[in-house]
């Protein structure tokens, strides 16, 4: 994340100095960036780069942001200025419906009554 999307939303983020004693917290624009760098990279939590902290904390934090309705306005405000020519989406991770890849409307069909009279019996009675 540059300096320049860093200034328009620091004022969203939690205060960093909560008060309570203890080890200090990471700094949110470190943990945010490591939220990023899951979301780019797809890699699951526990792969995060020790260089954005434990990835417990990065994920905790995660979650009590997306709670909080913290990153729905972080994206609310950095989305403003995107550009359309940067935007793109990986068609691997779309599902269709099932209706949408040709599916027969109402599941499987059912068997017929010819069906099974054109069926070979597994065992020849004696």
């Amino acid at each position: 994340m540059n300096d320049d999307e860093w200034s328009r939303i620091v004022n969203l983020l939690p205060p960093e100095n909560t008060g309570k004693r203890g080890r200090p917290r990471k700094s949110n624009r470190t943990i945010l960036n490591g939220m990023v760098w899951i979301a780019r990279s797809g890699a699951p939590w526990r792969d995060l780069p020790e260089r954005y902290g434990p990835w417990e904390t990065v994920y905790s934090r995660f979650r009590k942001w997306i709670e909080d309705g913290i990153l729905d306005n972080i994206f609310r405000i950095l989305s403003l200025d995107a550009e359309f020519e940067e935007l793109s989406m990986d068609a691997s991770i779309v599902k269709a419906h099932q209706h949408s890849a040709g599916a027969k409307k109402g599941g499987l069909p059912l068997k017929s009554a010819g069906a099974e009279a054109d069926q070979v019996p597994k065992s020849m009675p004696s």
